[in-house]
């Protein structure tokens, strides 16, 4: 309702961009919109530019295109005078996806399709181990190709040279299509899958083997370039001095040459063995292919180790020049003087290590023996808890037996002490009793003793077996199974008739001890 309310102003008084203003626009944007769609190129702009010096560039204009492997990658911007000569200089625009250039790429001067018209520029980028070569370089000459043109075929056939290619040509044809001769059949050894076979058939024939064959030859070749990119060259110097010694020394060369000779004459009078073996030859070539097809396995890594071990074969004379001031250092360290006489003085001390080992080997499995008795039996023996059944559970300590073993050693070192507590006596109760008990022989005197005890003992445990366990010194300690100190047997009391003091049951039910 507000904007209703406003007063209208009239078309004339209106104010607005100029129609002319915006027509020129709307012609200027149509104008570089065609420019760009047709040029393909921002103006004021030059990108990545290489030359070629072609022999002949009349079958090239501007604007044509530069291909690799048949897709556009740039296009010819100008092409001059090469210097004072009768060749020419093409410069081509390359773009981003056409690059790296190789300094080895090559050129080549072709025929565009019937439809395309005209020629284009066939680019082989070069190798990628060889350096790139920067913006504004030139391709020399020896790296480019032109188309040969018709009349430059005809010139070159004469009369008589057309007659001579038109003989050849039917006499070439005759020995491809011809069937071959009767006496060719007899006297000719054939493989029995070309016998009657044209010439060309045969050779159509060998296109089934030709992949296989072509693949080794191709890997051959590739071998022969060597690992770095001078080797052939390397080669090529090196047999060039070897001819050029030959040459100095013609006697030697005369005596190669004569020896040659012998060896021919020698395989000439052996025909038939030479037969023979070019007879088994097919046999030995499959044997072959299949040891080359080993070695062609083999040959990839031994050419990366060759190619990470190049580097280190570069630096071996560095590295021995290198090792002579250490090898001078050592010299001294090697002399009486110093480690020598080092050696002497402690030769007596190595006689008495060499004893020493021998006496280890001895003393150390007996230690290890040792070790085991001590870990395997004397230890867990030393944990056993012996428990007390009947009316003496009440003296049950339930503690390990060696604890035990040393709670008495506390015990006697307090009955051993005078009124002072510093003697040495020892003390015992010496009352009498009604029961008369007597020990075994004395250690010293081999007498028995007697005394009188309050009660009678109920009995011993364990019961002395009448005689003393055999000792077996060549059975080792660790192998023994651990006593079975609570199973031990109850005996009459020692000094007692056997029998008497003690029943049955009440050694089993005392315990006695």
């Amino acid at each position: 309702m507000a904007d209703a309310a406003k007063p209208r102003v009239p078309r004339k008084d209106r104010r607005g961009r100029s129609p002319v203003a915006v027509a020129l626009v709307v012609l200027l944007a149509v104008g570089i919109g065609c420019y760009l769609g047709f040029t393909k190129d921002v103006p004021f702009t030059q990108g990545y530019r290489i030359t070629a010096v072609f022999e002949n560039a009349n079958s090239i204009r501007p604007n044509s295109p530069v291909r690799v492997a048949g897709v556009d990658v740039g296009k010819v911007k100008e092409i001059r005078r090469y210097q004072d000569t009768d060749m020419s200089e093409v410069v081509m625009e390359i773009q981003e996806k056409g690059l790296p250039i190789h300094k080895d790429a090559t050129l080549k001067i072709r025929s565009r399709i019937f439809l395309e018209g005209n020629f284009f520029v066939d680019l082989s980028p070069g190798s990628p181990g060889s350096p790139t070569i920067e913006d504004g370089d030139t391709i020399r000459v020896t790296q480019t190709a032109s188309p040969v043109q018709l009349d430059e075929i005809l010139t070159t056939l004469q009369n008589d040279t057309r007659e001579d290619l038109k003989t050849l040509l039917d006499e070439f044809g005759r020995a491809l299509d011809g069937d071959p001769a009767k006496s060719d059949l007899v006297s000719v050894p054939q493989d029995p899958s070309a016998r009657g076979e044209t010439a060309a058939e045969s050779v159509n024939d060998s296109y089934d083997d030709a992949g296989p064959a072509l693949r080794g030859v191709s890997i051959v070749n590739d071998a022969f370039l060597g690992e770095d990119p001078r080797d052939v060259s390397r080669l090529i110097k090196g047999l060039q001095r070897v001819t050029a010694a030959l040459g100095r020394n013609e006697s030697l060369l005369q005596d190669n040459i004569t020896n040659f000779n012998r060896t021919v004459s020698i395989f000439g009078d052996e025909q038939d063995n030479v037969r023979e073996a070019i007879s088994l030859l097919p046999e030995t070539t499959q044997t072959a292919n299949a040891a080359f097809a080993s070695l062609n396995r083999a040959f990839p890594p031994t050419r990366a180790f060759a190619r990470e071990i190049l580097p280190g074969v570069r630096e071996t004379d560095a590295t021995i020049d290198a090792s002579f001031p250490w090898i001078e250092q050592m010299t001294r360290l090697m002399s009486q003087e110093e480690l020598g006489g080092l050696a002497r003085q402690l030769a007596p001390a190595a006689r008495d290590l060499a004893s020493a080992a021998r006496a280890a080997t001895e003393f150390f499995p007996q230690q290890d023996r040792f070790a085991k008795c001590v870990d395997r039996v004397l230890l867990p023996t030393g944990d056993i808890r012996i428990r007390e059944t009947g009316d003496r559970a009440k003296f049950d300590t339930n503690t390990e037996n060696y604890k035990e073993f040393w709670y008495a050693l506390v015990g006697l070192a307090g009955e051993s002490q005078n009124f002072d507590g510093n003697g040495q006596m020892v003390r015992f109760q010496t009352g009498g009793g009604t029961t008369t008990r007597q020990t075994g022989p004395s250690n010293t005197t081999k007498v028995p003793s007697f005394f009188n005890a309050a009660i009678a003992p109920l009995g011993t445990r364990p019961a002395f077996p009448g005689s003393r366990p055999p000792y077996r010194p060549d059975q080792d300690c660790y192998k023994q199974q651990l006593p079975d100190l609570n199973g031990a047997k109850v005996g009459p009391a020692d000094g007692t008739p056997t029998g008497r003091g003690i029943t049955a049951s009440a050694a089993k039910a005392g315990g006695g001890r």
